[in-house]
């Protein structure tokens, strides 16, 4: 009675896990392996950086003069041309200065008419008393003494001469600094700054203050790219260069390393370098002072077999097992297979093989997951659920 009690509860409990989909297998796991086909691509290597845009030929014009702004006649943007006017300092002491030389000048010269007229009087009376002391009938002490007089007018006035001279230097200075008062513009150009306002005083004592700013030629630009130590070796004279502005997000821009600036900039402790790229700014999109992000182009392998980076990194054992050499796993019969490679140039995200043993399509390893029977067995067993 016992018995057939116990086989009664083992066939209740073998037809309950049959119903419930239970079986042996859904304790077994599967591994499903994800992979990728090699394919041609071409492999750019970049160097990252920023830069801040500015045309190539900037022209400072500043004021050698101090005073008052009296007159602003360009702005922001204006063109200008060489020659032309762009601001004008308070003339009027300067004026004053060179009135007050030219007055120096008239006075020493009626000096210099007086004292020429005396010397002209001394001159006759000395070669007077000359010829008489010759026939004796003069002593010689009147000689001297006229001589003495006529040498010491002449003097006076060649004195009287180089102060003439004195005061017209003094005056082609002031004309000079009177000219200054009116800020010309050195070049053709635009304006791209203007530090000045009028009635604002310019003080020029110890070294010409900024005025203005002038672009030459706008539709020629340059950034300025800071590149770090790590990176500056990787960078030529002649690489191409693409970079993006965040006014334009959907736009790609290119340009040309045309220097490589070995002169270092340190700050916190972080070295960079200043990278030269030419770019053309035909249709004046290019603003100076925007920051661009630049890639430079310090690789570029075309047309090689690629693999996507991550399936170098892929190992299915689990026990730790090391290669002396690289590798990459393929899927042979269901089972992962090892291939010793090479590998070239890489990015990002693809790395170029070099093997004879593999080819174009190819599927390489990339990763892997568990999966479980039980869970099939279940989705097979499972009707749809009501809602």
């Amino acid at each position: 009675m016992k018995a057939n009690k116990k086989q009664i509860i083992a066939g209740v409990l073998i037809i309950a896990l049959i119903g419930s989909g239970f079986t042996y297998n859904a304790f077994k796991k599967r591994v499903k392996y994800h992979t990728r086909p090699l394919k041609k691509c071409t492999i750019t290597q970049v160097v990252e950086a920023s830069g801040t845009i500015n045309p190539v030929n900037t022209v400072s014009v500043g004021s050698t003069v101090s005073g008052l702004i009296q007159d602003i006649y360009v702005d922001f943007n204006s063109q200008v041309k060489k020659g032309q006017i762009l601001a004008r300092i308070d003339p009027r002491t300067f004026e004053a200065t060179v009135q007050q030389n030219q007055a120096q000048i008239a006075n020493a010269q009626a000096q210099v008419a007086r004292l020429k007229a005396v010397v002209d009087y001394d001159k006759v009376m000395y070669e007077r008393y000359k010829n008489l002391y010759a026939k004796n009938f003069v002593a010689r002490s009147e000689l001297d003494q006229y001589k003495s007089t006529y040498y010491s007018d002449l003097a006076q006035m060649q004195a009287a001469q180089a102060q003439v001279r004195q005061y017209q230097a003094n005056l082609k200075t002031a004309q000079t600094n009177l000219g200054y008062t009116e800020i010309i513009a050195p070049v053709d150009g635009t304006i791209v700054s203007r530090e000045i306002d009028v009635g604002q005083p310019v003080a020029a004592s110890f070294q010409a203050p900024q005025l203005f700013t002038i672009a030459q030629d706008l539709t020629k630009m340059q950034i300025e790219v800071s590149v770090s130590e790590a990176d500056i070796g990787k960078v030529q004279d002649g690489q191409d260069v693409t970079y993006t502005l965040d006014g334009y997000p959907d736009s790609l821009f290119h340009g040309k390393v045309t220097q490589v600036r070995i002169s270092p900039t340190t700050v916190s402790n972080v070295v960079t370098y200043t990278v030269i790229v030419n770019v053309n700014n035909d249709d004046l999109k290019l603003i100076p002072g925007m920051t661009a992000n630049v890639s430079i182009i310090t690789d570029k392998s075309e047309g090689v077999m690629c693999a996507p980076s991550i399936a170098l990194k892929f190992n299915p054992n689990t026990d730790g097992t090391r290669y002396k050499t690289q590798g990459i796993w393929i899927l042979e019969k269901r089972k992962p297979k090892r291939i010793n490679i090479e590998t070239g140039a890489s990015d990002d995200t693809n790395t170029e093989i070099i093997s004879k043993d593999l080819k174009e399509g190819d599927r390489v390893i990339v990763d892997s997951s568990l999966t479980s029977s039980k869970d099939k067995t279940n989705q097979r067993r499972r009707g749809p659920r009501m809602f």
